[in-house]
């Protein structure tokens, strides 16, 4: 009889397994989309109605606990660059099919007073440039660079992925509200580690995966804007550079390497050229 009910409940043990499974491929079916542009497939289980708004109130903490300095000159020059981007990106995601993709969207930019190499932007179009990376941009292209790809993070939904990620690997399955519900620490942790402030970003090899799309993206889009997309290798030397001798900026601390980065952007320079080109007309 013992036998008989160790065996069974390790059969119960097994379907449950399978069930969990077999639902868990499901969803990651029927939660497929693709990244704009680059066309790669990514996970998303988080809708942007439920992401955009948790986005926007840690944007706004960031705001408020650390010193914003936008009417400054260089703050002032953030500001003119990333409308020119998102303007320029909208046009193009309306013009090829993706507006779904761009809804609930509201772009701002902002510069902090803060020593580090570093620029982010959460979803939903909220970005933020460190005075510590101003001098390696040197210029408004060199703006446009890393502008270019922070955007890119927004329409590639990177940090949708990441949490959708997150959630799948802990379990968390449905939506962010239902995860809510389930844990609620650890769906906070796990959106907090998705938009990457404040810390190391988790799920480094999505990190890096997205890294070198929204390089190659943000090299479009900085065409696309008028920006001339051959400053970009330039920008990552100078970015080398300036984490030689010690340890690297922020912006590369989980990142690919630049000699890396720049032979991935001289692969994708054609078609941003093209871009630039059509920018110009």
């Amino acid at each position: 009889m013992a036998s008989f009910l160790g065996n069974f409940k390790l059969k119960s043990e097994c379907m449950v397994k399978k069930i969990v499974f077999f639902i868990a491929f499901g969803i990651i079916i029927y939660s497929c989309a693709k990244v704009p542009m680059s066309g790669r497939n990514q996970l998303s289980l988080v809708d942007n109605a439920e992401l955009f708004p948790m986005a926007y109130v840690e944007y706004d903490k960031v705001l408020k606990q650390g010193k914003v300095i936008t009417n400054s000159e260089d703050g002032q020059m953030v500001v003119k660059v990333g409308k020119r981007i998102a303007s320029a990106v909208e046009t193009y995601m309306k013009a090829n099919g993706f507006e779904k993709e761009i809804q609930g969207f509201q772009w701002e930019f902002n510069l902090l007073q803060e020593a580090i190499v570093n620029a982010w932007c959460m979803p939903g179009g909220k970005v933020a440039f460190y005075t510590g990376i101003i001098p390696v941009c040197q210029d408004e292209a060199g703006i446009a660079v890393v502008m270019g790809h922070e955007v890119a993070h927004a329409i590639a939904s990177h940090g949708g992925e990441r949490m959708s990620n997150g959630m799948l690997l802990n379990g968390l399955l449905g939506t962010a509200q239902a995860a809510m519900g389930q844990n609620p620490t650890l769906t906070q942790n796990i959106m907090l580690q998705a938009f990457g402030v404040g810390g190391e970003l988790g799920m480094l090899s999505f990190s890096r995966k997205h890294e070198l799309e929204a390089d190659q993206l943000g090299l479009n889009f900085m065409a696309l804007a008028g920006y001339d997309p051959r400053v970009a290798p330039a920008f990552w030397g100078r970015m080398e550079k300036a984490g030689s001798g010690g340890a690297p900026p922020e912006f590369l601390s989980t990142h690919p390497g630049p000699k890396r980065r720049i032979n991935e952007l001289n692969k994708q320079m054609p078609i941003a050229l093209k871009y630039y080109q059509q920018s110009k007309k």
